[in-house]
């Protein structure tokens, strides 16, 4: 059978193209070892921007410092994250596992510098190698005098320095709230005692630390596996990196050790390696188990499930594994298990009497009403998640709900969204990153900034950018571009905006 070729045509514009000829090996394999010179330069770029900002100063002494060094890794990170979608799949998956890998030891070479929420993690670990539940007594009480050193406890003549603060009592300390019970699950109180138990005397902050840096390179792997397995394996590489090298990981994963990343790893595997029975909700409630934002994840598990038995199965190994996790701190605790739940809940202002949350709410609405629209807000969005989602890809349901949540709360708190990485991570739509740099300006700018509207602004702009990129995804605006082409997706919801 012969071939026929097929008539040449000429373009709209009445000019000839010119013939096609394929690229040599040798240009491509030349134009594929400039790519990887590129993004290893920019990851060694990355990674030496992370470890001078870390050494630039803390949130308190410096905080323009940091932000300054904050905004050139994330435009490096931006800028290598552009340039590994070209390189062939293997070496972008060496690239993506090295750059993971130098970013977590760039976060190894200071002590935490925004946040002391590790040496709370620490302390717990200590009071239950010592056969205390973590929730019966708080840091300051004397029942615990004899747990005390001078790294958590400094004498009187060094109480100062970042992180360090006073009762009125007149006990200096590095832990926060120290006169209050922990607030951390049973799974996060679990991980600070095998922390402690596999440490050796007086290594301070660091095992924390690689603690979070192996939780954090776990997750990389994670994520490529189910990248691999369950999207498209040339881009699986391209989408890791979104969590490989964010410098939100290295700095609140590894530098901040933050218990939110052994949750995270979690939901990876359980939306991207098991299916929606009760392994996939023996995983969530494991993550739930170590921090309660997990919980959003919930909806997107449960992705086009309508059939009651399953979704009964989903949630009932959810409220299991969360259950079992917590039998041995009630047997100790009791209901002191919720620890310092109420008051921070207070304290951070998510009560209609003290609101500074809900901040973009609040630009059109009362403060009495901000938190109840945000609430029924939400669970729409979680009902829609749940019955139009796509169960092929649950993480989409999941980013959805989760980035909707920090959006509508607008928490100061960056380490909150390590979960929205991830499933950035997961799903590539990478505007929703925009919620962890409002976090991170929120978190930091506010000293510089003092009185100007900061939370409503980063937020603002995060929502603005993240709108964007919904519109740009959606198949009104590829109509624009090209009126009469391009293939459509026919189903409707969530599965409209892969893109």
């Amino acid at each position: 059978m012969t071939d026929t070729a097929a008539p040449h045509r000429p373009d709209p514009g009445g000019a000839t193209a010119p013939p096609s000829s394929p690229r040599s090996p040798r240009a491509t394999g030349h134009r594929t070892r400039i790519r990887v010179a590129v993004t290893a330069a920019l990851l060694a770029a990355l990674t030496a921007v992370l470890v001078h900002t870390l050494h630039s100063g803390d949130n308190q002494s410096a905080p323009g410092r940091l932000l300054a060094g904050y905004a050139v890794a994330w435009a490096l990170f931006a800028a290598a994250v552009w340039t590994v979608r070209n390189i062939p799949a293997r070496a972008a998956t060496v690239l993506v596992l090295a750059g993971s890998a130098a970013l977590a030891l760039a976060g190894l070479t200071a002590q935490p510098r925004t946040s002391t929420d590790m040496y709370r993690y620490a302390w717990d670990g200590r009071v239950q190698a010592a056969g205390i539940s973590p929730y019966a007594h708080p840091p300051a009480a004397p029942q615990l005098t004899r747990l005390r050193d001078d790294w958590l406890f400094p004498p009187p003549q060094d109480c100062k320095g970042w992180g360090i603060t006073r009762t009125d009592d007149g006990l200096c300390v590095r832990i926060n709230r120290p006169t209050v019970p922990t607030i951390y699950p049973p799974l996060a109180e679990g991980w600070y005692l095998a922390v402690h138990t596999l440490s050796p005397a007086d290594s301070r902050h660091k095992p924390l630390q690689v603690g979070g840096a192996v939780l954090a390179f776990g997750t990389t792997l994670a994520l490529l596996r189910v990248l691999r397995r369950r999207g498209d394996p040339r881009r699986a590489p391209a989408r890791a990196a979104l969590w490989a090298w964010c410098p939100a990981v290295a700095l609140e994963a590894v530098n901040n050790a933050h218990i939110d990343t052994l949750g995270v790893l979690c939901v990876v595997l359980a939306l991207g390696t098991a299916t929606a029975g009760v392994r996939r909700g023996a995983l969530l409630g494991a993550a739930i188990a170590v921090k309660i934002l997990p919980v959003l994840a919930l909806p997107g598990a449960l992705s086009g499930q309508r059939g009651p038995a399953r979704v009964l199965r989903v949630v009932a190994a959810v409220v299991g594994t969360v259950a079992l996790a917590y039998l041995p701190y009630v047997a100790a605790s009791g209901a002191g298990v919720l620890g310092y739940l109420p008051g921070y809940l207070h304290e951070e202002g998510y009560e209609p009497g003290r609101v500074h949350r809900f901040a973009l709410l609040r630009l059109v609405l009362p403060d009495a009403a901000a938190g109840a629209t945000a609430a029924v807000l939400l669970a729409l969005i979680g009902l829609f998640v749940w019955w139009r989602g796509d169960p092929a890809r649950p993480w989409r349901g999941a980013l959805l709900l989760t980035g909707a949540t920090l959006l509508l709360f607008s928490p100061s708190y960056p380490w909150y969204s390590l979960l929205v990485v991830a499933l950035v991570a997961m799903d590539g739509r990478w505007e929703w990153l925009t919620v962890t740099l409002a976090g991170t300006v929120l978190y930091l700018g506010g000293r510089l900034l003092p009185g100007f509207p900061l939370q409503a602004c980063a937020y603002g702009g995060a929502a603005l950018v993240i709108a964007t990129g919904a519109y740009l995804r959606s198949g009104r605006a590829r109509r624009l571009v090209a009126p009469h082409g391009g293939n459509r997706s026919s189903r409707p919801g969530l599965g409209q905006l892969d893109r």
